[in-house]
């Protein structure tokens, strides 16, 4: 061990350290208060504009969707009351024995069918079900 081994210490630079920076920084402003609220605004009314187109056609699709199914279900009921009816001498569907049942309305008004008239040939789940949601709304 002929040569020691020197140790330095680390010491400050010459000078001293720099200052530590510990003030508050503030951060640095995109926009303004105005420009945000603007922005805002703008994209809420841009939303609730798209928000109704769609509202718009899904509603359009959705009544398109029940007219189908109505007539559907009329369509149904008629050939149900054909097929039930047809031994009856006399029987034409639609009237009571040849007689339209309105006489004072014109031939081609629709006349709409009470709940259990319209559901009489339905599926019984069909029925169930509008039944709960007629008897809950």
């Amino acid at each position: 061990m002929a040569s020691a081994i020197k140790y330095l210490q680390d010491l400050p630079p010459v000078g001293g350290y720099k200052a530590i920076p510990f003030e508050r920084i503030p951060t640095k402003r995109l926009f303004s208060g105005y420009s945000m609220f603007l922005g805002y605004a703008g994209i809420t009314t841009v939303g609730f504009y798209l928000y109704y187109l769609t509202l718009k056609k899904v509603t359009n699709e959705e009544l398109e969707n029940k007219g189908g199914k109505f007539l559907k279900q009329i369509r149904r009921n008629r050939e149900e009351e054909a097929k039930l009816m047809a031994n009856v001498p006399g029987w034409e569907v639609g009237t009571w024995y040849g007689e339209p049942i309105y006489k004072t309305l014109p031939k081609d008004t629709l006349i709409e069918p009470i709940f259990h008239e319209y559901f009489a040939h339905a599926a019984p789940s069909d029925t169930e079900k509008r039944l709960l949601f007629r008897l809950w709304t």
